[in-house]
């Protein structure tokens, strides 16, 4: 399997398959194909699991490509402004992504839901109790809003973030909720009650715009009905 991404702000991927590769998707996210590709539908492991995807921001039916000739080609776009990470999963690594990060993967990876455990980093998390998780082996391409920044933390180094600005971690990282100190700073910093505490070892991903920010912005042009 080959691929390239195309683009700067709205991203492409296009992921040329041999003869029987394959790759999924959730219901809905493949642009354009071309050759003798074949798609099948159904949920992917069963009823339960596409009920814990569809909690996870993918759909409850995802859709395989599978190339039956020579060569086939499809493509893949985001749904918002950013980047589209390609990552390559070695048996039993797994990724902590945000709600609706995925965007299509070798068959071989499995993408299930992550319940976050504690309750402080559930409410005030940016992102709820639900997340997803994706495992190897195999190439997995998620997409993220914004600009992407990445930090591999060491044992015990310590990073405070916008909840909203954590995209993807290793699940070696530990991730809970710490409220902002100082009456002042709550009201007036702008950056609201809670930061997310991100404690290494393990890598971290950050956006640059969240999609509730970029919401938010957009919301003060659009004319509401009086």
């Amino acid at each position: 399997m080959q691929y390239k991404i195309h683009g700067t702000v709205m991203q492409s991927v296009e992921i040329e398959l041999a003869r029987g590769e394959a790759v999924y998707t959730e219901s809905g996210g493949m642009a354009w194909m071309a050759g003798d590709v074949e798609m099948h539908t159904d949920t992917r492991g069963g009823i339960l699991k596409g009920l814990g995807r569809a909690l996870a921001g993918e759909s409850l039916f995802m859709t395989t490509y599978t190339c039956r000739g020579e060569r086939g080609l499809v493509t893949f776009t985001p749904e918002s402004p950013g980047k589209v990470l390609a990552l390559e999963l070695a048996p039993g690594q797994s990724l902590i992504c945000q709600k609706d990060a995925f965007m299509v993967a070798q068959t071989s990876v499995s993408l299930e839901m992550h319940f976050r455990r504690r309750l402080g980093a559930g409410l005030f998390g940016g992102e709820g109790f639900i997340l997803q998780k994706v495992t190897g082996p195999g190439l997995v391409f998620v997409e993220l809003a914004g600009e992407i920044r990445e930090y591999e933390l060491a044992a015990n180094q310590m990073l405070k973030v916008d909840p909203g600005h954590l995209a993807m971690y290793e699940p070696t990282v530990d991730y809970d909720i710490t409220t902002v100190k100082g009456v002042t700073n709550v009201l007036f910093a702008g950056e609201g009650l809670f930061l997310a505490t991100l404690r290494g070892p393990g890598k971290v991903w950050l956006q640059t715009m969240p999609l509730t920010n970029l919401a938010a912005k957009l919301g003060r042009y659009i004319a509401t009905r009086k």
